[in-house]
């Protein structure tokens, strides 16, 4: 402050020295003249009041930024601890999903087994039965052959026998025959 008043002396003085030779363009210094006094008072009052009021708006500012910074710093420890979890979240599921896959890759291979197992199983029961029933009909295909067989021979053997034997060795053969068929069966 105090070098301030000496400007304004100083620049008094040469203002008063340049006011007596010239009337051109100048500086007024006089203090009542420019209400030098009223800035001073001005700037004065300003300067005690506005410091506490810019002072107190800086550490409020102050106060808001370090809130500010602590916040995004425990939202950012937050998110790690968060990304953190997830990660793990996403392993296990990616192990899980690999335990899932191994499984049933090996039950797809039980399965296969087992159907193939099935399958040869049917397939030798279709054999079976296949030749049992061949065996079957060429059986039956054999027994009714010799049924006609046999009564083509009795039907000549009565005709035969109706043209040149009497009825008791008719009946003797008859009789026999009877018990040789009854025998077979």
């Amino acid at each position: 402050m105090e070098t301030f008043l000496l400007l304004m002396a100083e620049a008094s003085a040469v203002n008063a020295e340049l006011a007596e030779g010239n009337h051109g363009f100048g500086l007024n210094f006089d203090i009542l003249e420019t209400n030098l006094i009223n800035l001073v008072i001005i700037i004065g009052v300003l300067f005690f009041f506005g410091r506490k009021v810019v002072g107190k708006t800086l550490s409020d500012r102050r106060e808001r930024i370090e809130t500010a910074i602590v916040n995004a710093q425990k939202r950012a420890t937050d998110a790690k601890a968060a990304l953190e979890e997830q990660q793990q979240k996403l392993a296990q599921a990616q192990a899980e999903a690999e335990k899932i896959r191994n499984n049933a890759q090996e039950n797809a291979k039980v399965a296969r087994e087992k159907i193939l197992a099935t399958a040869a199983t049917d397939i030798e029961r279709m054999k079976e039965n296949a030749s049992q029933d061949l065996n079957a009909e060429r059986d039956r295909a054999i027994t009714q052959l010799r049924q006609r067989v046999v009564a083509m021979a009795l039907e000549k053997v009565e005709s035969q026998l109706q043209t040149g034997v009497d009825s008791d060795t008719q009946q003797k053969l008859i009789d026999r025959s009877i018990a040789l068929l009854g025998g077979r069966s």
